[in-house]
């Protein structure tokens, strides 16, 4: 019984190794996508877990452009599962339209995931990417809290134009880890990324579409 038991659990973690985590961690992004260089991969190298997400956008990176910049808790929200974000007190309210008071998001701002959880703006060019980084300040409003993170983290969103008209917009997380608990803590994260990213993007694209419609 313990050997079937031991077999199974060896067969599962093999399958998802070989199987399962490449996917999840190249959801929707071609292999030069995958590969390639992105706005952000230098302010961490040598990453220890990278991921590559993309979706395709039936519009122009100007049209989908002002709903990256105004990502954030307590801005234009994340465009994913709130209710599930919501669980955990991140107070998060995903916009259903532009709103022009959050369209400047500069180096250095915070870039909220939650009211006491903070990233940081790393870097910003405007209708091409917006890049952030963790292990900066995981602190509340009121400075409060403790800034120590298990890892580095960068988040980049990027767009770019196609010949088409349309907009590939292309999601990459790299991780560095900074403690010997990071590596479980981090493919934990990782999964959950993935539900929430693969949510996110189709947000962001429907959302896009749906106004680019509306004005047409």
């Amino acid at each position: 019984m313990l050997a079937r038991a031991a077999s199974t659990v060896l067969g599962v973690t093999v399958l998802h190794l070989v199987v399962l985590r490449p996917r999840l961690l190249t959801w929707g992004a071609a292999p030069d996508e995958v590969f390639s260089s992105l706005p952000g991969d230098d302010l961490l190298p040598r990453p220890d877990l990278v991921a590559t997400r993309a979706i395709s956008i039936d519009a122009p990176a100007e049209a989908v452009w002002p709903w990256v910049a105004q990502m954030g808790q307590g801005r234009g929200g994340l465009y994913s599962y709130d209710w599930l974000e919501n669980l955990v007190g991140c107070q998060m309210a995903s916009a259903t339209r532009v709103v022009q008071e959050w369209q400047h998001p500069a180096v250095g701002d915070d870039f909220r995931l939650h009211p006491d959880v903070a990233l940081e703006v790393a870097m910003v060019e405007p209708r091409h990417a917006l890049v952030v980084r963790g292990a900066v300040s995981a602190t509340g409003q009121d400075g409060s809290g403790d800034p120590s993170m298990p890892y580095d983290f960068t988040w980049a969103f990027v767009l770019h134009p196609r010949s088409d008209g349309r907009t590939r917009l292309v999601v990459r997380e790299r991780y560095r880890y900074l403690s010997r608990w990071a590596l479980p803590l981090v493919e934990t994260v990782s999964v959950a990324s993935f539900v929430m990213t693969e949510r996110m993007l189709r947000g962001i694209r429907d959302r896009v579409e749906t106004q680019v419609a509306s004005d047409r």
